[in-house]
């Protein structure tokens, strides 16, 4: 081993949560280093938020033509599979760091190649070096579950990464898990040709609102994906041509080119040497991302299990780099008109956008969970085809629109909306529940016609006649 580097902070992971730890910090004149294994930039960058929406975007763009006379007539031919894979890599830069690197340096962030592990408190062996510092920020993000079903492991299943990264199109594709990326991959490998099975142990995008599931169903149905409701795997095998054979508990069985995993993720926290360091696996943060128990180390992003979503890691990210520059400049902390020093979002206004065909984009609160919170809830709904501008939007545009309302703060605390091209929807709403913002100033914001958007108008006067 090399003799020991000391810095100010280290972080381990320089997917976007870690390289917004390591700026942050940096610009209030920290000593940073930041250590990968991978690719500069993570998971998002090249094998999941990229990648899949550039995958997806094709097949959306295509059936939004087809749903505007005039547009229809002119969209009558099928994608060009290998020009999407191709965007699709040039997302990715071809799989190569060079450019992300490159940023890293002229930030002033020493990059340092190589798996990261704690040997101790504020100790960190990369690779065949030894590394000192005051604070230690993990951002190792969140990897793939396997679930522990007979002969799985063994035929060779694809995982996200391998869906994402795939270099052809399979002639058919069994995806196991109803979730997002289960969701997602669907639609995309369905309108590049793939015939798609889908297999859900229970309903579709069991998080959200149950009618989001119910949309997502009808559009998977629509676009030729066959929906296996409430089946799981009871063994799995790939042959000696190729093909994997799925028995399920219903006594049926499918057949397909390749079998996706889709069944969610667990915080990255194996071999990361939290032993070693006294750390409990589980690793609880308070709102500086500061690790219960110890007073230099920080989880940041998937790795504490917050909020699985990269937006949302990148915003602890943020926090935590100014709270570990703070600390370590002597500053004191407080959290300011900006909040600079506590990640609060995450508790109650947590945004997430599902790019199905419809959308499915939400933030805050479901009335289920608002429920149990406590909160008197008042439920708001309303037809989002009948909105002038989602008329114009497409022919039968189809979608609902949903509230969640508090009524002894009368303020929002959770919106819902499912419908095409309804993402763009979603910073309002989370304004309005970050903001507080009582119904009757709500009824001030004028949306302008004839948009989507005239939905919040629909909602607020069916909220005043309900209230």
């Amino acid at each position: 081993m090399n003799e020991q580097e000391n810095y100010d902070l280290i972080v381990i992971g320089a997917g976007p949560v870690g390289e917004n730890v390591a700026d942050y910090a940096t610009r209030k004149g920290v000593r940073v280093a930041i250590v990968e294994s991978e690719l500069v930039g993570g998971e998002c960058s090249y094998w999941a938020c990229m990648p899949s929406k550039a995958l997806l975007r094709s097949g959306h763009a295509l059936r939004a033509a087809q749903r505007v006379p005039g547009a229809s007539q002119a969209a009558t031919g099928k994608l060009d599979a290998s020009a999407v894979l191709a965007r699709r890599t040039q997302f990715t830069s071809g799989w190569k760091d060079d450019g992300q690197a490159q940023w890293l340096e002229s930030a002033g962030i020493e990059l340092i190649r190589g798996r990261g592990r704690l040997l101790g408190v504020g100790k960190v062996q990369a690779g065949d070096r030894i590394l000192s510092a005051r604070a230690v920020a993990l951002a190792t993000g969140s990897i793939p579950k396997l679930p522990e079903i007979p002969g799985l492991a063994e035929a060779r299943p694809w995982g996200t990464r391998e869906i994402t990264a795939a270099d052809h199109v399979p002639e058919s594709l069994a995806i196991l898990g109803g979730g997002v990326a289960g969701t997602e991959m669907a639609f995309a490998f369905a309108s590049l040709g793939s015939a798609v099975t889908l297999i859900s142990r229970g309903p579709l995008l069991g998080r959200e609102e149950p009618f989001a599931g119910e949309y997502a169903a009808a559009g998977l149905k629509d676009a030729g994906v066959q929906v296996r409701f409430g089946a799981a795997p009871t063994r799995v095998d790939r042959d000696q041509h190729g093909m994997v054979a799925i028995a399920l508990d219903d006594g049926s069985s499918l057949r397909a080119s390749e079998l996706v995993v889709a069944a969610g993720r667990t915080p990255a926290t194996l071999e990361l040497g939290l032993e070693a360091a006294g750390v409990d696996a589980k690793l609880a943060v308070d709102d500086t991302m500061l690790v219960a128990g110890t007073d230099w180390l920080y989880a940041v992003g998937d790795v504490n299990g917050r909020a699985l979503l990269t937006h949302q890691g990148k915003y602890q990210a943020r926090i935590a780099g100014e709270a570990i520059a703070a600390r370590l400049n002597g500053t004191p902390l407080s959290a300011g008109p900006w909040g600079a020093h506590a990640a609060t979002a995450d508790h109650h206004a947590v945004p997430r956008v599902i790019f199905t065909d419809p959308e499915v984009a939400a933030v805050g609160l479901t009335e289920s969970q608002a429920r149990d919170a406590g909160i008197p809830v008042q439920i708001v709904a309303y037809d989002l085809g009948q909105v002038a501008g989602a008329s114009l939007h497409a022919d039968g545009y189809s979608g609902r629109a949903q509230l969640v309302i508090d009524r002894e703060r009368q303020v929002v605390v959770g919106a819902t909306f499912v419908g095409q091209d309804v993402a763009e929807l979603l910073h309002a709403a989370t304004i309005a529940i970050v903001g507080e913002i009582p119904l009757d100033r709500l009824w001030h914001a004028v949306p302008a016609y004839p948009t989507i958007s005239e939905i919040w108008l629909r909602l607020l006067e069916t909220c005043r006649q309900a209230i």
